[in-house]
């Protein structure tokens, strides 16, 4: 092979792992956090988790990254390791759909049809559909669909590129002899395990195994042991990702690794007996792509069929390797609300925005409640209540930085249009949260001080306080469930009311100042009074400012500070509606 055909080479593998890198990607992509949501709410049935474990690594055609993803879910405590383990099981399974299309570039024949499965010849009309959806997409799935078939026609065309360029070495000594140094199972298992390591997917050097078997110089019983090796050197980037992470993660590696290697030392022990017991000639025969690829799936049915009844041995062992401490026997009880927070979970942003907008719907709750205490405090003060509406926003301002500090870091990654919106929409409505929170707090706090110096208002002042309150109860109450409950339909009735509660802010103030100029009323209950008032008001802003962020996700062309200019006529009259029925329920008497 002369330098031309080393650069090939070169061209060929890096087009290969580039192309595998953006199908994986965009297969991810499409799916949208849909996979990882089935994986999280996986039972315990051994036999299921083997099944989901290898349909979601057959879609995203890498078993290193779904057990990257298992090491997130234990780390975070969504998932438990005794769940983790049948899903690494089928993930093995799963992985071994990639070598079977890559077996296609071994079909022969010159029937028309026969040849039309061979990549070369249907890998250009991939690539067309999908530079043509690439260059027209509008939307992100049309998008995540072009970069799929983009990248499996580079994945295939640097195969062929790389099967092309090493098919000179058939004819080549020095090359078959280095090649036939792997007929020593040991040096095989090495060898594969090495590969595998450095490129970090066994699906990848599996594909490169097959490439290079167009030589002719291996064998079926050369290729088994450096199968085995690929196996366990898929387990190196669990192992990497599991570093740092806290030791449930760890033990999640240590089961992907003794799964791995377990099995293939049990499949090396049958291989080595039927080799010395029998005179299997297929052994010795040359192997292709398809062999290779029914060599794998072999090996990795083998193993879960043989280790599936002893998922809980497999499981003592990791606990063996890394026993429980006291801390995390003190800390069963406790669970951590921001564990589902996981650095892993940013390469599936998908998955990540739906671990936080469940934190963001708790915090809606949190919020909720606070601000519904806060205004109870005025009916009868209790200082206990009180106490807990400074403890609940106390945890607001834990929430809004914890979840701030993620979304950024998820903001900087490869995110489709919808994805960089729910982003934003969630960056935006943590810190309306917060500061409802905060205006609870002054709320409680205006309350205490009125507790403390003995003041009242006067029957007149409570009575339109009562009404002002029950709107600001109902909005609050339609901007959370329209949020909690994405409903965009509930988030269009909130805006009117919002409206209406400017104009009680305006006339409860404007009734107050007559009291004063009366001398019906004290400057410190006026302040009192202004201050409940205006907390009231901004509160109704931010609910407002949740209901708009929701009908923006529906429609993403409407601004948020021109509401009400984007209304069409239907919907400026169902607005107009909408405020007049309100007016009439909350009316100063």
């Amino acid at each position: 092979m002369d330098i031309f055909g080393v650069l090939s080479l070169v061209g060929g593998l890096s087009l290969f792992l580039f192309g595998m890198q953006v199908m994986g990607g965009g297969l991810e992509k499409l799916s949208g956090g849909r996979l990882e949501r089935i994986l999280e709410k996986l039972t315990s049935n051994p036999l299921k988790a083997v099944l989901l474990g290898a349909g979601v690594t057959a879609v995203i055609q890498s078993s290193s990254a779904t057990t990257v993803m298992l090491v997130g879910f234990v780390n975070s405590g969504i998932m438990k390791l005794s769940q983790a383990v049948g899903i690494i099981m089928g993930a093995n399974i799963g992985t071994t759909i990639t070598s079977w299309l890559l077996s296609l570039t071994g079909i022969e024949g010159g029937n028309f049809f026969v040849r039309m499965l061979k990549p070369s010849s249907f890998s250009p009309i991939l690539s067309l559909v999908g530079i043509v959806l690439l260059l027209g997409a509008k939307s992100g799935r049309k998008k995540d669909l072009a970069e799929i078939l983009l990248g499996f026609a580079v994945l295939m065309f640097g195969m062929e590129t790389m099967s092309g360029a090493v098919k000179p070495l058939a004819d080549v000594p020095e090359f078959i002899g280095i090649l036939t140094a792997f007929r020593n199972p040991l040096l095989g298992v090495l060898a594969g395990a090495l590969l595998t390591a450095v490129i970090q997917s066994s699906s990848a050097s599996v594909g490169i195994l097959q490439a290079l078997s167009v030589t002719g110089a291996f064998t079926y019983g050369s290729v088994i042991p450096i199968i085995l090796g690929q196996n366990i050197g898929t387990c190196v980037t669990a192992m990497v990702s599991a570093v740092g992470a806290n030791k449930g993660a760890r033990r999640t590696a240590f089961v992907h690794l003794y799964f791995n290697l377990i099995g293939s030392i049990l499949f090396l022990v049958v291989y080595g007996i039927i080799r010395e017991t029998s005179s299997l000639g297929l052994l010795d025969d040359v192997v292709g792509a398809a062999g290779i690829a029914a060599i794998h799936s072999i090996f990795n049915i083998f193993a879960t069929l043989v280790l599936l009844p002893f998922t809980k041995w497999l499981e003592k062992l990791a606990y063996l390797t890394i026993p429980l401490s006291e801390e995390e026997k003190e800390a069963s009880g406790r669970v951590d609300v921001f564990q589902i927070l996981d650095l892993r979970f940013l390469s599936t942003p998908g998955f990540a925005i739906e671990q936080c907008l469940s934190l963001v719907r708790q915090m809606a709750d949190i919020s909720q409640a606070a601000m519904l205490s806060a205004m109870a405090l005025f009916e009868q003060y209790a200082e206990q209540q009180a106490q807990y509406v400074e403890a609940q926003e106390n945890l607001l301002d834990q929430y809004e930085d914890k979840l701030s500090a993620y979304l950024t870091q998820l903001s900087s990654q490869n995110l489709t249009e919808r994805e960089a919106q729910s982003v934003s929409t969630l960056m935006h409505s943590i810190s309306d949260f917060e500061r409802i929170g905060d205006h609870a707090l002054n709320l409680m706090e205006t309350a205490r001080k009125m507790e403390k110096k003995e003041m009242a208002f006067s029957r007149k002042a409570k009575l339109e306080l009562e009404v002002y309150s029950a709107a600001v109860k109902d909005i609050l109450e339609r901007s959370i469930r329209a949020f909690c409950s994405h409903d965009p339909d509930l988030a269009l009735s909130v805006e009117p009311l919002e409206e209406v509660i400017d104009g009680l802010n305006k006339e409860v103030k404007k009734r107050h100042i007559k009291r004063l100029q009366k001398g019906k009323c004290t400057i410190g209950l006026g302040l009192a009074l202004a201050d409940i008032a205006m907390n009231y008001e901004r509160v109704a802003d931010h609910c407002s400012n949740l209901a708009v962020y929701m009908i923006q996700m529906e429609d993403s062309t409407m601004e948020a500070h021109g509401y009400l200019d984007s209304l069409s006529d239907e919907n400026r009259m169902y607005f107009l509606q909408m405020q007049e029925a309100y007016r009439r329920k909350y009316k100063l008497a």
